[in-house]
């Protein structure tokens, strides 16, 4: 058996894994990179497997970082099934279609750029129509039940409590009489997430492929970011402010006004501070500003045998948390832009999440640079995004080629991530109490985390672990080492992008540094007297003429 790590490999985004074994080959996810420039020109670079060889695949959940270029992949022809569960069915019909519509507006904007350069348009990763199509190849499966695929391969969902539909999924697969058990972990959901139950600890693995987004951290407790949410939002509606939160349709918001809810009952009606905020928020309007709001809300409301058993018991007595007073939907685009008009203090929650595409970037160009506003981050960002840009302190932004000064408020809510933090990672390697696994992969993190996780894992769990290179494929042959198989065909293709995508990066960079540049000349932050002017002006010749000369032009 062969595992290829072809995507989410030292990064976050883009899962994709290539198995072969007993004779067939086939795909863990086929995920879109997000984040910075260079990783999305990834996402229209060519797979790196022939697609006709490809006989079935299995996806985990409906995150387009993990579903996001199947579109792409039936464009060029795959036609196998794909399994998922019945709520990641659901999912992907919505979120698929919405991403196909993003591509066509985002490349129409960067087209319209194009052309006034005189270069050729663009076409769209895949469009809103061919997304749609490939859903005719999806095939709904249930939690718990085995399915086999054939004689030699079985497969098995297990509630992943990430989001709606996720799982972490087993596989059987037995070659030469030998049977091999491996776990895909997908992304394993944070333990104390409100609507969903915890992620499904297994536990017996030959070999697991391990999520490690939160492996160097710990989240913040219920009790306590429910109270720091409803800080944060009463103290910026006081100061007649709108609440900006970066987040997918309504799944994160309804989590937290849960815990609210709850914290409520705990409180008691002797808290009078509480109260008093609890009110401002539940008084205030709450828009979700999202095309697929209304669909994704159907679709929680259809699963929710998914939910805790707690939460189905509220639903049954009519108290349902997927609807509350205040809450608007904005589906069309002018009742989004209506939303940075109106004068009144209130919540807007947009897609998407990391801030880079949607009308989020439209709610933050209008807000950002306002002090009454905040803008409060609940889910992980990827590096190189917008909003990683925004958290790590960033004075100014671009959004949609225009400057933008940030003076708003900025807050992030670490523990609403759907990802486990270090110690629940660690748990989920403990649950394999009946045969522990001989080695663990570690995917989708960033390397300092993944460098953490590694060696708490290998000191309390005494458990072998590699962190594998994009393009890199391992033989999984019994032992507690598995061999790592040069293939050179990725390791060269890589080789080429790393070096086109290191020079896209500088050139972000040299592009930002003379933004700054021009903008302390504007604001006379740069002394200005004839000396320094023709010194500056002498280095930005030199730059320009060596660069002609580089690209071989006059």
């Amino acid at each position: 058996m062969k595992i290829s790590f072809l995507g989410a490999a030292e990064t976050v985004t883009g899962s994709n894994h290539l198995v072969e074994a007993a004779g067939k080959k086939f795909l863990v996810d086929c995920g879109m990179y997000q984040g910075k420039i260079v990783e999305e020109y990834d996402n229209s670079s060519p797979f790196l497997f022939d697609i006709n060889t490809i006989d079935f695949m299995l996806l985990t959940h409906a995150h387009i970082d993990h579903s996001g270029r199947i579109p792409k992949l039936y464009n060029e022809g795959y036609r196998n099934p794909i399994y998922a569960t019945k709520a990641t069915c659901d999912l992907c019909k919505i979120m698929l279609p919405d991403s196909g519509h993003i591509q066509e507006t985002e490349i129409e904007w960067k087209n319209r750029k194009r052309l006034r350069e005189g270069k050729d348009p663009l076409p769209p990763l895949y469009t809103a129509e061919e997304a749609e199509k490939c859903l005719e190849i999806f095939k709904a499966i249930n939690y718990d039940e085995i399915i086999e695929i054939d004689d030699n391969i079985s497969v098995r969902f297990n509630d992943a409590g990430h989001m709606l539909g996720s799982a972490i999924i087993e596989i059987w697969i037995t070659e030469d009489g030998k049977t091999t058990k491996v776990v895909f972990t997908g992304d394993i959901g944070n333990n104390d997430l409100p609507l969903l139950d915890s992620p499904t600890m297994i536990s017996s693995s030959d070999y697991v492929i391990m999520e490690s987004t939160y492996g160097n951290r710990l989240h913040v407790r219920n009790d306590n970011k429910a109270e720091a949410f409803l800080d944060i939002v009463s103290e910026t509606l006081d100061n007649a402010g709108t609440v900006v939160i970066p987040s997918f349709a309504v799944g994160r918001t309804q989590e937290i006004l849960y815990e609210i809810d709850k914290l409520k009952d705990e409180k008691g009606a002797n808290d009078e501070a509480f109260f008093k905020k609890y009110k401002k928020l539940m008084n205030a309007n709450v828009y979700v500003d999202s095309p697929l709001a209304i669909s994704a809300t159907e679709i929680f409301k259809n699963n929710t045998e998914l939910f805790e058993d707690e939460i189905q018991e509220k639903i049954k007595s009519g108290d349902n948390p997927l609807e509350f007073p205040g809450l608007h939907f904005t589906v069309s685009a002018e009742e989004s832009k209506e939303l940075n008009e109106m004068n009144e203090p209130c919540i807007i929650l947009s897609a998407s999440g990391m801030c880079d595409v949607g009308r989020i970037k439209h709610h933050l160009k209008h807000n950002l640079w306002k002090e009454t506003s905040t803008i409060l981050f609940v889910g992980y960002q990827v590096p190189g995004t917008l909003g990683r840009s925004i958290i790590d302190g960033a004075k100014k932004v671009k959004i949609f080629g225009e400057e933008i000064a940030v003076n708003a408020r900025i807050e992030y809510i670490e523990g609403y991530s759907g990802h486990a933090d270090q110690e629940w990672l660690l748990n989920f390697v403990y649950s394999f109490t009946n045969k522990q696994p001989k080695h663990i992969f570690l995917v989708h993190g960033e390397k300092e985390s993944q460098e953490a996780l590694k060696q708490e894992i290998e000191k309390n769990a005494e458990i072998k672990v590699t962190i594998p290179s994009f393009g890199e494929t391992y033989v999984l042959d019994g032992t507690d080492s598995p061999k790592c198989e040069e293939n050179r065909e990725s390791i060269v293709y890589y080789e080429k992008l790393s070096r086109k995508f290191e020079v896209l990066d500088n050139i972000e960079n040299l592009i930002e540094k003379i933004s700054d540049i021009e903008t302390d000349i504007i604001d006379e932050k740069i002394e200005t007297d004839d000396e320094d002017i023709i010194t500056l002006s002498n280095r930005i010749n030199e730059l320009q003429e060596h660069i002609r000369k580089i690209m071989n032009k006059d």
